[in-house]
């Protein structure tokens, strides 16, 4: 078989053709090379290329033949392809020129739609004549049948995964609380001011709350940081930002004390001079030299000539003596801790005693508990009269509803969801799958296109390039993903191994995966394989019998 994004069938006659007087010959399907044969379809369309020769002496020098190419389908139906034109040597036209002494090799591209029908031959018609006069030249079978498998993307996208819109539920949720504590200049003594402001009684505050566990809350640690301005010399300040890391661990521990956490762990530090928060400060504030003073620090790295040179600039070093420094003589503490959610069981039991206790995430999260569809569209139609403005239920039931094979009300659900949120990516991504299941490719990429940052994109990408005849990208596209689908395009791009280990792994496996192994065991050389496989998809699908019947890649095994 031949894969090819661009393929057009080519319709180049090999015309052995012998001449008497001024007729020209009939032709023989000896001289004719097409590629593919028997034919094969990609993106709904049959293609092949058709190398040809015009023997020596045969084309008159007044000739004029056009080789067109059909399609003869076993129902009756003809599709034409596009025909080309040569001439002999004395005709005045634009026309590829055949010498007759010489004659010449051509070829032609041309393809065709496909009509779901296997059963067709390729034929080349002619239309010649010498000088004024039309001669016959009969037409001629090149190519004999089908291979269709590429359209079964329309079987294997019946049980593609469409778009989930996913739930933003975690049980475990790491948090952080701050507290600072400032220091008078050159002290370390905690004042009672100081221990009373907001941000530290919300810090003890929560260090109550999680030893009462009354919010399911989960102590991690406790970070102190201290430090000191950098006015002054080094050695006084490294003693100084000590000695305020020391009191204020004392406090943490006398805090985690009285709640009964004295066990928690605390880490501890200091930075001796506090540069990097001193210069934050410069670039927030309004000073009028900040422009120079922030050159200062970019130029200078050694403590002592940045403080020397800052104090130099008279006119600032007030502002940041009273604005700024008295900021960064402080201590910091930190709550590591986590907020504990509902569990699995504990969620399924507000479930069913009273769901709107649940909030949406906790909805959404609830219907991945259940394996079973009915009960998750159940769990999404009830989200969507608790939370009617969350867009992702609706699409959600959407996706259930594209798996049933209810296009109809997988869409309505979708442009619900739509109306609730346009931005929503997964809506976009479904209505780019049901545009496939309608067999309209520019429209699914249209919607696909739209689908930036869709939950389960890649899948989609995959379902569309598959359909496209992209089958190298769309193997790309599937990833680990185990599914008919990736199957399929494992096979088109004869990658049979790993085809194999798709199809093992397939969570639920139907009709079409059996006729899909059956295939692949064809391919394979397996026929009693093949033959085993393709009785196990006719139990489950009886409309794989006649499917198989004019299938040519089992030709052999469903006689």
């Amino acid at each position: 078989m031949q894969k090819s994004n661009f393929v057009l069938l080519s319709v180049a006659g090999l015309l052995l053709l012998t001449s008497c007087g001024g007729k020209l010959g009939a032709l023989s399907a000896d001289n004719f090379t097409v590629t593919p044969n028997p034919l094969e379809t990609q993106a709904g369309k049959v293609t092949a290329t058709i190398n040809g020769t015009f023997p020596e002496k045969y084309m008159k020098k007044k000739a004029v033949v056009t080789v067109t190419p059909e399609l003869r389908y076993a129902d009756g139906q003809v599709a034409k392809g596009q025909g080309a034109t040569f001439q002999g040597e004395k005709v005045q036209g634009n026309d590829q020129t055949i010498l007759y002494q010489v004659g010449g090799r051509y070829n032609m591209k041309t393809a065709f739609d496909y009509l779901d029908c296997n059963k067709a031959d390729m034929y080349l018609t002619f239309d010649a004549k010498v000088g004024k006069k039309t001669v016959t030249v009969p037409a001629v079978k090149v190519a004999e049948g089908i291979l269709a498998t590429s359209e079964l993307y329309k079987q294997t996208l019946k049980s593609a995964q469409a778009a989930i819109a996913p739930d933003a539920f975690q049980r475990i949720t790491a948090q952080k609380q701050q507290a600072d504590i400032k220091f008078l200049i050159q002290q370390a003594t905690l004042r009672q001011s100081e221990l009373k402001n907001n941000s530290v009684q919300e810090f003890v505050k929560l260090l109550e709350k999680i030893n009462n566990d009354r919010e399911g809350l989960n102590l991690k640690d406790v970070e102190v940081s201290a430090y000191a301005s950098p006015d002054g010399g080094y050695d006084l300040n490294d003693k100084l930002a000590a000695q305020r890391q020391k009191a204020t661990e004392q406090y943490v521990q006398q805090q985690l004390k009285k709640v009964k956490l004295a066990d928690a762990a605390v880490d501890a530090k200091y930075t001796a001079e506090d540069w990097d928060g001193f210069q934050e400060l410069v670039k927030a504030s309004n000073i009028q030299d900040k422009d120079v003073i922030l050159r200062v620090l970019s130029m200078y790295k050694d403590p002592q000539e940045r403080e020397q040179q800052i104090k130099n600039i008279s006119s600032a070093f007030r502002e940041l003596a009273d604005g700024i420094l008295p900021q960064l003589r402080r201590s910091r503490m930190i709550i590591n801790y986590e907020t504990v959610g509902r569990s699995d069981e504990q969620i399924q039991q507000q479930l069913k005693a009273d769901p709107t206790k649940l909030n949406v995430e906790e909805l959404l999260y609830a219907a991945t508990l259940t394996e079973d569809n009915n009960s998750k569209e159940d769990i999404y139609k009830l989200t969507t009269e608790v939370y009617p403005n969350d867009a992702r239920a609706y699409n959600n039931i959407a996706t259930i509803e594209f798996a049933k094979g209810n296009l109809d009300a997988a869409k309505k659900y979708v442009e619900q969801a739509q109306k609730v949120s346009a931005q929503l990516p997964e809506a976009a991504a479904n209505l780019g799958m049901l545009a496939l299941a309608n067999g309209d490719l520019q429209a699914a990429e249209n919607y696909i296109s739209q689908a930036t940052g869709a939950n389960g994109l890649s899948e989609i990408l995959g379902n569309l390039n598959l359909a496209k005849g992209n089958y190298a990208q769309a193997e790309q596209d599937f990833g680990e993903v185990y599914s008919n689908s990736a199957a399929l395009a494992q096979i088109l791009n004869k990658n049979y191994a790993s085809a194999a280990v798709t199809l093992k792994y397939i969570k639920n496996p139907d009709a079409t995966t059996d006729y899909l192994k059956a295939i692949l065991a064809a391919r394979m050389g397996k026929t009693s394989d093949a033959s085993a496989a393709l009785r196990a998809a006719i139990a489950k699908d009886a409309s794989y019998a006649k499917y198989a019947a004019n299938d040519l890649e089992l030709q052999k095994v469903a006689k």
